[in-house]
């Protein structure tokens, strides 16, 4: 598994500066943390390892929302609450990191013959964001409220990562290379 990249890494900059600009325009700059923590999804999902982290109990990395929601579940395979928590936190980021990002995938991921084919990837991601934001105790206090925002803005930041990438596209080749240089330092 590749290191993470460092909090002071640049990429971090140049991504909130995009997620700033993006949700100002959505007008959901009001919760503190939101925009840090969606810039923090996108640099952490740079690294394909880190879209594909949650695991089954055997340790096969998991691609589909329906083997997380197994995966999350107290009652099927999560052994404790922590786990749920932290598996419906992951499954609100990457079905925002799809949907809103590259909603053209939608098509693939959501096939015939895929266990996520009749999944509302928007309905439950929000749904995993309410989940994960009812952890509202210790290490988990301060998160919570982003997480619940995330929940009841989940297609305001849709919007919000589409704007992203529409601006990373139209960023231009000569900066689109130097935040590949970045990513590559």
């Amino acid at each position: 598994m590749p290191a993470p990249i460092s909090a002071d890494h640049p990429i971090r900059g140049l991504f909130q500066g995009f997620v700033e600009r993006a949700l100002d325009h959505q007008k959901l700059l009001g919760e503190p943390g939101v925009a840090r923590y969606l810039s923090d999804v996108l640099v952490d999902f740079i690294q394909r390892d880190n879209l594909y982290r949650i695991r089954s109990t055997e340790g096969k990395p998991l691609e589909e929302v329906a083997e997380m929601l197994v995966e999350g579940d107290v009652c099927l395979n999560a052994t404790t609450f922590v786990r749920e928590r932290e598996v419906h936190k992951h499954i609100g980021d990457y079905t925002l990191f799809w949907t809103g990002l590259y909603p053209e995938m939608l098509r693939l991921l959501r096939s015939p013959g895929r266990r996520d084919h009749l999944l509302e990837y928007v309905q439950q991601g929000r749904e995993s964001y309410r989940i994960a934001s009812t952890f509202e105790y210790g290490p988990y206090a301060d998160e919570a409220p982003v997480l619940r925002r995330l929940s009841e803005d989940f297609e305001h930041c849709m919007i919000g990562l589409h704007l992203v990438r529409h601006e990373l596209e139209s960023y231009g080749s000569p900066q689109m290379r130097a935040a590949r240089r970045l990513l590559e330092s």
